[in-house]
């Protein structure tokens, strides 16, 4: 069932194979819960499906691991009826909690500098990471879409790249100097030495010569993190871009297009970090009724 579910997802709704595999996951856990519970799939009603909730909530999910349940009850739902087990999808009754978004964590730019100067640059697969972070940041890149990167879809002259994101949605990305020239280094004397006789279409590889895996992106991040002791995750480089640009200057839709966000206020949150930052100047430099 999981399976034909599963392939459901990718090929009727159109689902991302990373979100089909979240979805098939929460789907498996529900069908335990009423195998625990003795209920029949056929069965099932609104009432059972908040009492799972209910049970998930009491095992300690979170409000966001809540939501992206009702998500997938609400599509597993729509593949029951399609096959004739549900007469109506009753997931489509459940409310989808808010869920607080917590504001990530940014570096400054002294910060970014900090990490990338770390790299050793002598070395075939320094000049690949010194590349591949710095176009993390330039372009506000997903682990994802820089592991996935074609070299088909780097126009280097023009300083511009396709992205694909989220949903295998497409997105034009423009990338700095700065991003340009380690990436020239990087093709011209790097790669080649590393991928050898092989024809491989990712822009990024590892010793091996075989396309860099997110996991290898992510080892090899941890490692620049020790090395300059500073804190951060390979999507703090994204987030660190959005608030760059906003405080640079940039409009909100622009930064939105430049994310590949469905959603406007996906990327509002990155205002409320400027706001945070002007609530802790203020609190530092204005002498209002401090006491002396």
């Amino acid at each position: 069932m999981l399976s034909q579910f599963y392939t459901d997802l990718i090929m009727v709704e159109r689902r991302s194979s990373r979100t089909a595999e979240t979805y098939r996951i929460s789907a498996n856990e529900f069908l335990l819960w009423c195998e625990k519970e003795h209920l029949k799939l056929r069965s099932v009603t609104v009432h059972n499906l908040l009492l799972y909730l209910i049970w998930r909530k009491s095992s300690g999910c979170s409000e966001l691991t809540i939501a992206k349940d009702i998500s997938a009850l609400r599509s597993l739902g729509s593949w029951l009826v399609r096959s004739g087990i549900w007469i109506e999808n009753t997931a489509l009754l459940l409310d989808r909690p808010r869920a607080a978004r917590t504001l990530p964590r940014v570096l400054s730019v002294e910060q970014v500098d900090q990490l990338l100067s770390v790299i050793d640059v002598s070395t075939p697969l320094g000049i690949r990471d010194d590349a591949l972070f710095e176009l993390i940041y330039s372009c506000g890149l997903r682990i994802s879409e820089a592991s996935g990167l074609l070299i088909g879809n780097l126009h280097l002259q023009e300083q511009i790249l396709m992205v694909t994101g989220k949903g295998d949605k497409e997105r034009l990305v423009p990338f700095g100097d700065n991003a340009r020239k380690k990436l020239s280094l990087y093709l011209t004397i790097s790669r080649p030495k590393l991928v050898g006789r092989k024809a491989v279409a990712e822009v990024f590889v590892n010793f091996r010569g075989d396309p860099l895996s997110r996991k290898g992106i992510w080892k090899r991040f941890q490692e620049l993190e020790t090395l300059s002791g500073v804190h951060a995750k390979v999507h703090t480089l994204r987030h660190s871009f959005a608030t760059h640009l906003l405080a640079g200057g940039a409009d909100l839709r622009s930064v939105q297009e430049l994310l590949g966000h469905a959603d406007l206020a996906t990327t509002q949150i990155y205002t409320h970090i400027d706001d945070e930052q002007l609530r802790e100047c203020h609190h530092e430099f204005f002498p209002g009724h401090k006491n002396k």
